[in-house]
């Protein structure tokens, strides 16, 4: 996907404290689906995430995003590489997987770099199985730049990664959020895709957070 579409720059946010307690820290990593790709940066499931998050009993930072349009997983393994960032963080989220299915990668390799990038995701969350949450990979082959593509063969295949993201997520014993299903919803309801016909809208990532935040809000309780 990523022949088509602009990448958007890494997002690095340091969160300052608010008040007089203590602010949450938030790292997010992933692809085009995290960085809200044809919306603003606010619509976003990181930002609409934090900003959940704000409405409860907690104060969540700006997010810190690692992300970029067309990132596989041995991209943004080498940009986490690249930033080395030396913090740890109260929240770190972890989705990607789409272009490596978009431009045909093998699926074992998938699974080996997708471990990797959980350990590092751990790491980051220094350690505490809680506090990192795994999202799936929607199904863009309902989408409007899917027109014309074999739909159940791409469903297909996110289904595959989707398997191996879920059961790589369930042995490392972090939270796992199905979206596939919310995805797939796009069919019947345009409103749930942005303007470029591919990528999320802030509806659908909304619907994300809706999910995302009651596991986020489980785990820190």
């Amino acid at each position: 996907m990523d022949n088509v579409i602009v990448t958007t720059p890494v997002i690095p946010i340091v969160a300052p404290p608010v008040g007089n307690g203590t602010t949450l820290t938030y790292l997010a990593l992933g692809d085009s689906y995290t960085i809200g790709e044809s919306v603003p940066a606010d619509q976003s499931f990181p930002y609409q995430l934090a900003s959940a998050l704000n409405k409860q009993e907690y104060s969540v930072g700006k997010p810190t995003i690692i992300a970029r349009t067309g990132w596989t997983t041995d991209e943004l393994i080498r940009e986490i590489n690249n930033q080395n960032l030396k913090s740890k963080f109260d929240i770190v989220t972890l989705l990607i997987g789409v272009n490596n299915q978009y431009r045909h990668y093998n699926i074992d390799t998938y699974r080996t770099e997708f471990v990797q990038l959980l350990n590092t995701a751990l790491s980051y969350a220094n350690g505490n199985k809680k506090h990192v949450f795994v999202l799936s990979i929607p199904n863009w082959g309902v989408t409007p730049f899917a027109k014309g593509q074999d739909v159940m063969q791409i469903t297909k295949e996110i289904a595959q990664y989707n398997a191996i993201n879920k059961e790589e997520s369930e042995k490392a014993g972090v939270s796992y959020t199905d979206i596939t299903p919310i995805s797939q919803q796009a069919i019947a309801d345009p409103s749930l895709v942005a303007a470029d016909g591919l990528h999320p809208s802030g509806k659908m990532y909304m619907l994300w957070t809706g999910l995302l935040s009651a596991e986020v809000l489980k785990s820190l309780k």
